[in-house]
């Protein structure tokens, strides 16, 4: 099974280097690192149709969540195009510009492109180890737990940026909070959604034999939305810009939907 994973995977991390070295050659042309992010829910698709390619098909599960996948990640890339088409370089990305200067172009290779690459990568484990298992063949009711998460997330992660989204496009919110919708109930819609659908994803891959060390997967998806690029990111400041912010910290729960607090 060990070899049979490296023999699998090798070929997977190339894969994502391969892109993102790519993906990096184009912004250099463009002088614009955010474009990573377009890429971000693209490399997960690769890598999910590589493995599957890689693996003789012997369940539904196999062809199942290369398509979900897919359904997740075009359309996380669709809207991130859109959201960021017209505007300049990613405020994270302009700072690490003018910090390394001149270094920056090369630097970001390793510190952006090929870090990110390499971080997709590792999320991706179930994935992997859902085409390497050839048992069980049959539907279990981890696969039925993984459908509903992922239906909940996906739910979560659309409607919550396209609420956000409509918000933004009216004028008249300027300054103010979002608080509607499935904004009322959590401050991250879109990023709970994004770790749902992950850990829904890791049942999948429990579902089959010897999978729980793919968990690492949507542990380290749910790390880096919470505690690094998502949440703990996004929150910090906002205090300060929107003074209606705090409010609405104390009584909207942080991460997971709940009724809010009067």
């Amino acid at each position: 099974m060990i070899d049979s994973i490296a023999d699998f995977a090798l070929p997977g991390l190339v894969a994502a280097l391969l892109l993102t070295t790519l993906v990096w050659l184009l912004s250099l042309v463009r002088r614009n690192a955010s474009i990573i992010d377009i890429f971000w829910g693209l490399g997960f698709v690769m890598l999910a149709w590589l493995y599957r390619g890689q693996a003789p098909l012997e369940s539904f599960r196999q062809t199942l969540v290369p398509i979900l996948v897919t359904l997740w990640g075009v359309r996380l890339a669709g809207y991130i195009l859109w959201r960021n088409w017209g505007e300049g370089e990613d405020y994270r990305y302009a700072a690490m510009r003018e910090k390394w200067g001149a270094r920056f172009p090369l630097l970001s290779l390793f510190i952006v492109f090929w870090l990110q690459g390499v971080l997709f990568w590792i999320v991706a484990m179930p994935l992997l180890q859902i085409q390497l298992s050839r048992t069980p063949a049959g539907w279990t009711w981890l696969d039925a737990v993984g459908c509903l998460l992922f239906a909940v997330g996906l739910f979560f992660e659309a409607v919550g940026d396209y609420q956000l989204a409509r918000f933004k496009a009216d004028p008249a919110n300027r300054g103010k909070v979002m608080d509607s919708g499935l904004w009322r109930y959590t401050r991250h819609p879109n990023y709970f959604g994004d770790a749902a659908l992950w850990w829904g994803l890791g049942c999948f891959a429990l579902a089959t034999r010897g999978s729980l060390w793919t968990l690492v997967g949507p542990v380290l998806m749910s790390f880096l939305i919470v505690k690094v690029s998502g949440v703990a990111l996004l929150e910090k400041g906002l205090g300060d810009t929107k003074p209606k912010y705090r409010e609405y910290v104390r009584k909207t729960s942080s991460f997971f939907p709940w009724p809010p607090r009067d």
